[in-house]
């Protein structure tokens, strides 16, 4: 599949009239294409020096050996830049803090809920059916393999990154519209964008998706996109409800894969290395750098993403500042914070924070 075959020298030149235009472009490319076929990589000469055609072919697999992976976002480095520092410190989270995360569920309360559950649900079930994913009855093995996981992380990454950036972008457009403060919102919502982000480049180190992977990615994305941002216009109370059943949904899936490596089930993902970019976003201690260590991170991140988006949805979106960012009058009471080191995963209440 999309292969190119470079032919020369091109030998219909001897057949046009002697000094004819078309007889002098002909042999131009002639040249031109044995010339440079080589150095772009389209043909080899053999020991006779004859030109060999090269043939390349591109895979539609998400999981490519590394002599072939392609840096999807290399680092940019200039004369006097080594690298760029992200403007957001992730918050260290210990050993302990990260196995105590539980997989729990808010329980619908109001019409705004059901409709934020349904949308979930709706959405779950189009990533299970795109990933292949299915969940084994009681006593069954998992089908699932290293690649079959990582195909499901990926598609989960790609389009997690959305909602924070949609509700960040509607927050500024709109404090710039009635030019009034935000109350600190922008600035959790984009963070968590970027956080989603750092897990996508986390794995694509690992593994990158295929033509099909990346094609479904760009299709779920530009409706997930479009769908939220009308969404958010009409009710952002239901999308952050709705964010943080899709959270609980994440929490869920990075459990079973911890649990699937600590089984022994996904042998190659228990003896690799978590990428250098993860060990330096989360500041991974030494020692504590495996392929189970980053899940338990990135699974901490999404049980997070799972409590602040709760959270916001029992607020009032236009009045109430974000407790996340705000400073409270008594130290003394237990508040929300950046870290796991104090979680609830069905959010705080309103009373409480405000």
């Amino acid at each position: 599949m999309y292969s190119v075959t470079a032919i020369a020298p091109v030998r219909a030149t001897t057949a046009l009239p002697k000094g004819t235009g078309l007889r002098m472009l002909v042999a131009s490319y002639s040249s031109y294409s044995t010339s440079m076929a080589p150095a772009i990589g389209l043909c080899q000469r053999n020991n006779n020096n004859h030109v060999i055609t090269k043939r390349n072919t591109r895979s539609i697999s998400s999981a490519k050996p590394k002599s072939a992976i392609k840096e999807f976002f290399p680092k940019v480095e200039t004369k006097q830049i080594i690298e760029v520092e992200s403007g957001w410190r992730h918050p260290v989270y210990t050993e302990e803090q990260m196995k105590n995360i539980q997989i729990q569920h808010r329980e619908v309360r109001n019409w705004s809920d059901w409709v934020a559950l349904a949308m979930a649900r709706v959405l779950r079930w189009g990533m299970d059916t795109a990933t292949r994913y299915k969940h084994p009855v009681e006593g069954e093995k998992f089908g699932m393999t290293e690649k079959h996981w990582m195909n499901r992380i990926l598609f989960l990454e790609s389009v997690a990154g959305v909602p924070g950036m949609v509700a960040g972008m509607l927050r500024h457009l709109r404090s710039l519209r009635t030019m009034k403060r935000d109350n600190g919102w922008i600035e959790t919502l984009l963070e968590e964008a970027h956080n989603e982000r750092m897990h996508l480049l986390t794995f694509m180190r690992i593994a990158q998706p295929g033509l099909f992977m990346r094609l479904m990615v760009l299709g779920a994305q530009g409706v997930y996109f479009n769908g939220l941002f009308l969404s958010y216009l009409v009710s952002p109370r239901t999308c952050h409800r709705f964010v943080g059943y899709l959270e609980e949904e994440a929490v869920i899936t990075y459990t079973r894969i911890i649990e699937e490596i600590e089984a022994g089930n996904l042998p190659e993902w228990a003896q690799m290395d978590a990428p250098e970019i993860a060990v330096k976003y989360w500041d991974m201690p030494e020692g504590h750098r495996t392929m189970h260590d980053l899940m338990l991170y990135v699974r901490a991140d999404e049980a997070k993403h799972r409590e602040v988006n709760h959270t916001l949805g029992n607020l009032n979106q236009k009045a109430d500042p974000n407790p996340y960012t705000a400073i409270f009058r008594d130290q003394s009471k237990p508040r929300p914070s950046k870290g796991v080191d104090l979680t609830k995963p069905t959010g705080w209440e309103r009373e409480e924070v405000i």
